[in-house]
């Protein structure tokens, strides 16, 4: 996700929902020096009002934080010689508001609070830029997993009961632990998945920095997706049916998924009629 502050593209990752965004501090240090962002970060870092905030952010919020490494930070800071990366913080108190995350998409993120106090730090005006857009972010997401999200989401579940009987019948035996069991269906639901996404759950929520099980990655899925997911949910269930290995299957649903999202993309009016009958279905029966 991403919000544009004045002009600035400002990366977001987490729960917008939820109040557990974290939002990239070397995006908006680019804001003052576009060239070494790091630098102003590391400069943010180094005054004794910033541990201070930092300090008392992390005693709220994480359990785990180690108070006598964050003292020695406090007592240090401000002073000439005194320097600190997010690294170091991070590894050294177990913080959890800042992270820093490598590769192409990464950088220094924080959480909104502390994002919004670093922003302050930069410049008030371009904080209220960004505030402003961030508020204009949850409410697109908002509106995105309100009703008629979730009338185009009930797409996913039609063929649900199928596709878990015969997970049932055919995978699970008297001899499986409920924990198998459940594995059992997470392991089919990611086959469908890899078919349909190329990738599972948690390796797309890995890529997004998400914590825990929700949002998912069906949620961002399109219309088309959805319908395609369907069928290929039927085709999965007639396949266990059939005995067909996981790899097999996995191979045939990639196949079939492929060739449907191609014929859907070429008929785009047969899709909008498709969902705006969903959408008319759904309000008559509730």
């Amino acid at each position: 996700m991403k919000i544009d502050a004045n002009g600035v593209e400002i990366r977001v990752m987490g729960d917008v929902i939820n109040e557990d965004a974290y939002i990239s501090l070397t995006d908006i240090a680019k804001y003052k020096n576009p060239d070494n962002a790091f630098i102003v970060v590391a400069n943010w870092m180094r005054n004794h009002s910033t541990i201070s905030f930092l300090g008392l952010w992390e005693q709220i919020h994480n359990p785990n934080f180690k108070p006598i490494e964050f003292d020695r930070f406090k007592a240090e800071a401000g002073d000439n010689a005194f320097t600190l990366t997010p690294q170091q913080w991070i590894k050294a108190t177990d913080a959890i508001g800042i992270v820093s995350k490598s590769g192409r998409y990464g950088g220094t993120y924080a959480h909104t609070d502390i994002a919004f106090e670093f922003a302050s730090w930069i410049s008030p005006e371009f904080k209220l830029y960004i505030i402003k857009d961030y508020q204009r972010l949850k409410k697109d997401e908002a509106n995105r997993l309100a009703i008629g999200w979730d009338v185009k989401r009930e797409l996913s579940k039609i063929n649900y009961r199928i596709h878990t009987d015969a997970v049932k019948e055919f995978l699970i035996t008297p001899t499986l632990s409920p924990q198998e069991m459940a594995y059992t269906y997470a392991s089919e639901a990611d086959i469908l998945n890899m078919a349909l996404f190329g990738k599972t759950a948690a390796q797309w929520r890995s890529e997004k920095g998400i914590n825990g099980k929700t949002p998912n990655i069906r949620d961002f899925a399109s219309a088309e997706e959805l319908v395609v997911l369907i069928n290929l949910e039927d085709s999965n269930a007639d396949l266990i049916r059939q005995e067909v290995p996981k790899i097999e299957r996995l191979k045939i649903l990639r196949e079939k998924a492929y060739r449907q999202l191609e014929l859907l993309k070429k008929n785009q009016d047969t899709i909008e009629a498709l969902k705006k009958n969903l959408i008319e279905d759904t309000e008559t029966n509730s």
